[in-house]
This record gives C-alpha cells, sequence and structure tokens, in this order.
C-alpha cells in the first residue's frame, strides 16, 4: 500500500455520520481518549453536518486546502478527492481548485517584492536596465479592463517579462467559468486565510469580492470553519506514528 492510500477512512463513520477531514487516526484517538475525541470529531465535522454550503463544494474546498503549496497533504487530497467524486464533482471541477492551490504561490512576489525595491531605496541600489523588456500582453490586457492589482506592481517593476507569463498562465484560471463567481472567492478565502497561509490582503480582497458576488456571512464562516477543521490532519499524521513507535518500544522490551 502506498503512503497516500494508508489510514484511508470512507467518508462516513459506518452509520451515515460524516468523518469530514479525519481518516482512520479517529479510531485510535476514540481508543485512547473517547471523551475529547468525540468533542473534537463534533466541531471538525460541523460544516458536514450544518448543510450550510453543498457537499461537493466542501470537499472541494479540502481538496485545495489539502493540495495546495503550502500545505502538500497527500493523505487529504486524496481522500477529498474520493469525496468529492462521491458528492458528484467533475475532474473539471477537481483540476480548477487544484490549480487555485498552485498559483497562490504568488504570493511570495506579493510579499517580498515590495520589500526588495524598499530595501533597495534605503542601499541605493538600483536595478539593472534591461536592453529588451519583452512586451507584457497578458498584464496589458488586465489593466485595460480593470483587473489588474496594484498589489502586483512591485513584481512586475522587478521582472516584467515572468510577471506576465504568470498572469497568462493564472489570469485565465478564475475566468473559466467552472466554478460560479461566488464558489471562486469563497474558495479563495479558504486558501489565503489558511493556517498554513494566512495572506491577510487575499483574504481582505476575496471576502470583500464574495459579498459582492452575493456570498453571506454565513457561508463566509463555513469556508473558514473548513481551514479550521484541517487541525486534525496533526492526528492523521501523528497518531499512525505514536501507535507505531509505541508497538516498537513494546516489542523490544518483550524480547529484551
Amino acid at each position: 500500500m502506498s503512503n497516500d492510500t494508508m489510514g484511508y477512512k470512507e467518508n462516513t463513520d459506518g452509520v451515515g455520520t460524516p468523518t469530514g477531514p479525519w481518516d482512520s487516526a479517529l479510531d485510535k484517538l476514540r481508543d485512547w481518549d473517547p471523551k475529547w475525541a468525540e468533542l473534537c470529531f463534533k466541531m471538525s465535522t460541523n460544516p458536514w453536518t450544518h448543510s450550510v454550503l453543498p457537499r461537493k463544494f466542501i470537499e472541494l474546498v479540502g481538496v485545495s486546502l489539502n493540495a495546495a503549496c503550502t500545505n502538500l497533504n497527500a493523505g487529504g487530497t486524496r481522500r477529498h478527492i474520493r469525496a468529492a467524486l462521491d458528492a458528484g464533482a467533475t475532474r473539471e471541477e477537481i483540476l480548477f481548485v487544484l490549480k487555485c492551490g498552485a498559483v497562490m504561490s504568488i504570493h511570495s512576489c506579493s510579499l517580498a517584492a515590495p520589500i526588495v525595491l524598499e530595501e533597495a531605496k534605503a542601499a541605493n541600489v538600483k536595478l539593472t536596465p534591461r536592453t529588451n523588456t519583452g512586451q507584457t500582453p497578458a498584464c496589458d490586457a488586465m489593466r485595460r479592463i480593470g483587473q489588474w492589482n496594484t498589489a502586483w506592481d512591485p513584481f512586475f517593476e522587478l521582472d516584467p517579462v515572468f510577471t506576465d507569463e504568470f498572469m497568462a498562465m493564472g489570469g485565465g484560471i478564475y475566468q473559466s467559468g467552472v466554478l460560479t463567481p461566488k464558489e471562486v472567492e469563497l474558495l479563495s478565502i479558504a486558501l489565503d486565510a489558511s493556517f498554513t497561509h494566512m495572506y491577510a490582503p487575499g483574504a481582505r480582497r476575496h471576502i470583500k469580492s464574495a459579498l459582492k458576488a452575493g456570498a453571506t456571512m454565513e457561508e463566509i464562516m463555513e469556508v473558514l470553519k473548513l481551514c479550521v477543521v484541517q487541525g486534525v490532519q496533526t492526528f492523521n499524521l501523528g497518531l499512525p506514528i505514536l501507535a507505531e513507535e509505541l508497538e516498537r518500544r513494546s516489542s523490544n522490551q518483550k524480547a529484551a
């Protein structure tokens, strides 16, 4: 069995209760600490049991959060892909949320490029003049239709060709129509607010856009809850290792 399928748990507990972000580590936690396990289970499956968001969209958010370049959780990605397919998600929808989880890597530039320009100015370091900056049709088009974000100006100044290549690749994702505009904004909130990312400017921008697209405060809170419940991945990772190490220690002591 490959590492990314070990511990996979179907998305219900056998009596129809959704298990949400949990894998088989839930069984071990219930064995070792049943009272706390049930408190944690109730909290962490809340988005699945309260039905504010459709099950399919919940699982698509789970796919994107786990597969995102800031997380890269193989077990969680597989678990939520299976659950999303079970809930009726298409290949195109899952591919879309994977793309969204990939392009958030541009926030490395959003964070650091302004600092580069500020510190270079303070140190009296000039940007090397380019003899051939190349054309930037994707960025130019985004400016013409009002989709350019001024937060991108610093890394455009540092490397306009790379920025244009990124925008040509990433810009069309969000206008593809695979998800509704409201769903795109809710997904983007989850990715930016995720505890492995916490990108405040993006979270604010997408919350504002989500409200304009018709999202309710309750729906926005649901995607934030989906970020919070990913904390149980700590147990999905750690409990099997702890069980294995305890078993190894016990076996060694018996053999001694």
